[in-house]
């Protein structure tokens, strides 16, 4: 299942590789990945296919599960989908409380206790999804973890996630993508060494030019 989201991910350019014209991130690291998993929504066939996995996922991991809890914005629409597979309620939380209205910072109705999955579809250093998990747990839900569509399985996400206590599920990684798309033709099989080095330590550039000898 993890190679099959990568090809579809791959092939609507969900997830891209440019190892040799890096993108910068906003924190002026530079990456050979972009990653929009927003894409997912517009490609029907691909859209079927991963939340039918986040919805086994869920079904695996966390048969307990009584409310999903999508992260704003990305996150909400694959919750909604995967809430209505499962027949479950779900939510969203936002990244801060409304100024007006009712204030809230989650929507949906959540009861203390109960039993919460967040839906995300990207983690790269946790931070954000961590705070969602501590809004959600403020407000008394018992979060029983994550489930992501993609990960790049980076030290400060896992060690993050791990401090925190939560667990997550990602139905692919950027070690997966990165093998498909070398497999695929989308890179080159000597690309992935480069990758690797970039996700170990994203903070290094020595990645951009490809080592000699």
């Amino acid at each position: 299942m993890d190679k099959l989201i990568a090809k579809s991910l791959l092939s609507i350019g969900a997830v891209f590789f440019r190892p040799d014209e890096p993108f910068t991130w906003a924190s002026g690291i530079k990456s050979p990945v972009y990653c929009d998993n927003r894409l997912t929504l517009t490609a029907p066939s691909v859209r079927l296919d991963i939340e039918n996995a986040l919805a086994a996922a869920v079904k695996a991991h966390y048969p307990d599960c009584e409310v999903l809890m999508g992260t704003s914005t990305a996150g909400i629409a694959h919750a909604a989908i995967t809430a209505h597979i499962l027949s479950l309620p779900m939510g969203y939380v936002r990244s801060g409380a409304k100024i007006h209205g009712r204030q809230n910072q989650i929507e949906g109705k959540l009861k203390k206790g109960q039993k919460t999955v967040v839906v995300e579809d990207l983690i790269s250093t946790g931070g954000s999804v961590i705070e969602v998990v501590e809004v959600l747990r403020e407000a008394g839900a018992d979060v029983l973890g994550i489930v992501s569509i993609f990960t790049y399985g980076m030290k400060k996400g896992l060690d993050r996630l791990d401090a925190a206590g939560v667990k997550n599920v990602s139905l692919t990684s950027f070690d997966t993508v990165a093998q498909v798309a070398a497999d695929e033709g989308y890179i080159a099989a000597d690309d992935i060494k480069r990758l690797i080095s970039f996700r170990d330590n994203p903070s290094d550039e020595s990645w951009i030019k490809p080592r000699k000898g």
